[in-house]
């Protein structure tokens, strides 16, 4: 008598920690930058160089680059700077040893810039970092019963869903766009803005493909006598495909993405005139390919001429509760910070998404969050002067998800999919939203799942008190299987001498069992 196993494949987070840290740092402008007279933009980026587990710790390694554009005291000009702080820290996360893989999340929750004088700025970041320690675990179940001898056994079908593969990769792209004709040429770029819309992963046969749209926004001074702020947007779809070993068609990608390198620089058209704006974005990706299936597994097994049993083991499964899109609109009147520089003409608006809290709640996750809008615009007036606004634009948003628990486990990747600012006044924007978050969602249930099975010789005393024919009155929630089991018949003799087309039996049901081959 020999089982039939399968082995299963699932990744599960063994442990979390989190911290948060401070950065603050005074930065001088340096020498070949203009004097900075206000300031109108700034962004941060986190870049990792080093997440490395030891025992019980996690070191990290990294650096906060702020981008800074400012208004220069030349009359309607721009610039802009970086500022770099190191930092490293040492994070206590108990479980965790040499080796192991440490999922991390980071969040710059408040990047504050501040103009000290027209030389030296104040740069102040609150980051918060979420570690998780991801496991892939692999568990046997018993599928199957090669035998000789008279058995009974019984399968169940769990829904599951297997790690196929977790990898992490890259995808580059290249796009160019040129200038429109009225636009003088490009003397240098003073700021850019990229930022991906709409990206979508489809699983194929030993690839995937991606597609999705690239907004790019620039400042730049023009060339000679047009030597003033001008500014250029442009969308562009882009597609492609990530080779990737083991795809196939069906699985289901959970691919969190996001920009990496980039690289931006001006290039000559086919006149010679600098008007081509050359964009090389990286995107970095972490991928998990998932597989359904209904696994089909021994349940249980009881002997007719032995005593047989079945071992088993409690084993959690994951199984899928949803891979969906959510959609959330946001539209608000709001007003600029500053209202002694009144607006004119709107340049250019970008969103971040801050979450703030998630939170499984009955049927669904609830999202609590802001939505932080910056608007550069014209002023009023002769002066051609170039002025920004912040705006937070609160919202709160339920992902419907039928029959979600607090056991559930999910995964949640926002991103806006469209933002729209018009001007209603000189002091007054209409600011619409629409966020999308990406979710999907794992149930987890214990099992126990027959990993062996024990052969013993019949008791013969045990044998002896059970009579050779009984009528056996079915009580709530008898089935013929619990008869058999208890008598040591064949669950097919109990239907052939019972004359029952299936195994359904109720309550007060009269069974007539009857003790052979034994």
């Amino acid at each position: 008598m020999e089982l039939v196993k399968k082995k299963i494949h699932m990744d599960r987070i063994s442990g979390r920690a989190g911290t948060q840290m401070v950065l603050e740092e005074d930065v001088n402008i340096s020498d070949n930058k203009p004097d900075a007279n206000y300031l109108l933009s700034s962004k941060g980026e986190i870049i990792m160089e080093e997440i490395r587990a030891c025992e019980n710790v996690v070191n990290l390694k990294g650096r906060l680059v702020v981008s800074i554009l400012y208004l220069t005291d030349m009359e309607g000009m721009c610039a802009s700077m970086e500022a770099m702080i190191p930092f490293e820290e040492k994070v206590n996360m108990e479980g965790v040893c040499n080796g192991d893989t440490i999922l991390t999340e980071w969040t710059i929750e408040d990047l504050t810039v501040g103009l000290i004088n027209s030389r030296k700025l104040s740069v102040q970041a609150v980051v918060s970092f979420t570690l998780e320690k991801e496991e892939q675990v692999e568990c046997e179940a018993a599928v199957d019963l090669y035998h000789e001898e008279p058995v009974e056994y019984r399968k169940c079908v769990y829904p599951v869903i297997e790690l196929v593969l977790h990898k992490k990769d890259i995808f580059r792209l290249k796009e160019e766009m040129e200038l429109t004709g009225n636009l003088p040429n490009v003397f240098q770029t003073i700021w850019h803005h990229i930022c991906f819309d709409h990206v979508e992963f489809k699983a194929l046969e030993e690839k995937i493909s991606i597609q999705g749209e690239m907004r790019a926004f620039f400042l730049y001074e023009g060339e000679g006598d047009n030597d003033r702020t001008l500014w250029y947007e442009n969308t562009v779809p882009f597609s492609g495909i990530i080779e990737c070993h083991g795809c196939r068609e069906n699985m289901i990608p959970d691919i969190q993405y996001s920009l990496g390198q980039c690289n931006v620089e001006v290039r000559p058209d086919f006149d010679g005139e600098e008007r081509v704006f050359c964009v090389e974005p990286v995107l970095d990706l972490d991928i998990h390919l998932y597989e359904e299936e209904n696994l089909e597994v021994l349940s249980d097994v009881y002997g007719v001429d032995k005593e047989i049993g079945a071992l088993a083991t409690q084993v959690p499964l994951k199984s899928l509760l949803l891979a969906g899109v959510g959609k959330c609109k946001i539209a608000e009147h709001v007003r600029i910070q500053n209202s002694e520089m009144p607006m004119y003409q709107l340049i250019h608006s970008e969103g971040e998404i801050r979450i703030d809290e998630q939170t499984i709640v009955e049927n669904g996750i609830a999202v609590t969050g802001t939505l932080i809008v910056t608007t550069l615009y014209l002023c009023a007036g002769g002066s051609k002067t170039i002025y920004s606004t912040k705006n937070e634009l609160p919202f709160q948003y339920v992902i419907e998800v039928d029959n979600i628990t607090p056991t559930c486990i999910y995964k949640l990747h926002s991103s806006i999919e469209q933002l729209t600012v018009t001007m209603l006044d000189s002091d007054e924007l209409d600011m619409k939203a629409a966020l999308q978050f990406k979710v999907i969602v794992f149930a987890q249930r214990t099992h126990n799942l027959v990993t062996d099975i024990k052969v013993e010789d019949l008791d013969l005393n045990k044998l002896s008190e059970l009579p050779g024919m009984v009528i056996y009155i079915a009580g709530p929630g008898d089935t013929l299987w619990d008869i058999g089991k208890r008598y040591y018949v064949p669950v097919s003799q109990l239907k052939e001498v019972n004359e029952l087309p299936t195994e359904e039996i109720n309550a007060g049901d009269r069974i007539l069992v009857v003790k052979g081959g034994i």
